[in-house]
């Protein structure tokens, strides 16, 4: 079976009401609607297991990764009150999706933390894997299983187009129900007083960034000068060709949202297939 459904969502901690301190609530208003959104198309979509493509979590040299550990669990701290979240991790499609990247030529490591009998072990959670399953599977009753998958900045770009198709094969063989979540941040030097400074390539590849969305031509970013992706500071590039390699031509996406009200930008978009 296909993937069922698709989205970019924004990991920033303010998107999540119960976090924010009651006069930062207003901060992020436009997002969290299309956070709401997504959940809403998510939950019509009906998922069996959803895979989550995080910038924030293991970081493995040369290589992507994903969590074989029985489960994920983590909390969001700093904020009003802290926000935890425990989720089964699908151990099966995790492995599927190891054995398809790595034959496909990408390097890519299995991972688990802690206990030695892997399906006992709970991997730490980051927050770009929290926040959008806050709003899409996290919280269901029980929460939806996950596989989190990590890009790798040092291996070429192509090879995250390639370790998306072939994350979308893995997903059609396993018969399951399969939601793809790209967890971006777009620029982070939006504010001289945030903590990269100011840019204005920040400003220049979100504006880039939504165009392309827009006009579903994400396979545009294969063509962005790489001094211009470091300069914008983004938490995003990697996981959208990771994306587009999964989704291809095949689906259009609905653009919902943009906002930079500190000093990163976040964008939400919905896909669906064509037809």
């Amino acid at each position: 079976m296909p993937l069922v459904f698709a989205a970019i969502a924004p990991h920033g901690s303010m998107a999540i009401a119960e976090w924010c301190k009651p006069e930062e609530r207003e901060l992020a208003a436009r997002t969290r609607a299309a956070m709401e959104e997504l959940g809403r198309r998510f939950a019509a979509a009906s998922p069996d297991v959803t895979i989550v493509l995080t910038p924030h979590n293991i970081h493995v040299e040369r290589g992507m990764a994903v969590v074989l550990a029985g489960t994920m669990s983590g909390t969001l701290e700093s904020g009003a009150m802290p926000i935890a979240m425990r989720v089964p991790v699908e151990r099966e499609l995790g492995i599927a999706i190891a054995a398809a990247v790595g034959e496909a030529g990408v390097p890519i490591a299995a991972v688990s933390y802690g206990a030695n009998d892997t399906a006992a072990a709970v991997f730490p959670m980051d927050w770009g894997t929290q926040v959008p399953l806050h709003f899409m599977g996290g919280r269901d009753k029980p929460p939806k299983p996950i596989v989190m998958v990590a890009p790798a900045r040092d291996l070429p770009w192509d090879a995250h187009v390639v370790a998306g198709r072939a994350i979308a094969k893995a997903a059609e063989a396993s018969g399951k129900r399969v939601a793809l979540i790209a967890s971006c941040d777009h620029g982070h030097a939006h504010d001289p007083k945030g903590p990269y400074g100011f840019s204005p390539a920040s400003k220049e590849f979100d504006d880039r960034v939504v165009e392309l969305v827009k006009r579903d031509a994400l396979g545009e970013l294969l063509g962005f000068d790489r001094a211009f992706v470091s300069e914008a500071k983004a938490d995003s590039f990697w996981q959208m060709l990771m994306l587009h390699g999964a989704l291809r031509d095949a689906w259009h996406g609905d653009f919902l949202s943009y906002e930079a009200p500190t000093y990163f930008g976040m964008l939400c978009a919905a896909y669906r297939k064509r037809g």
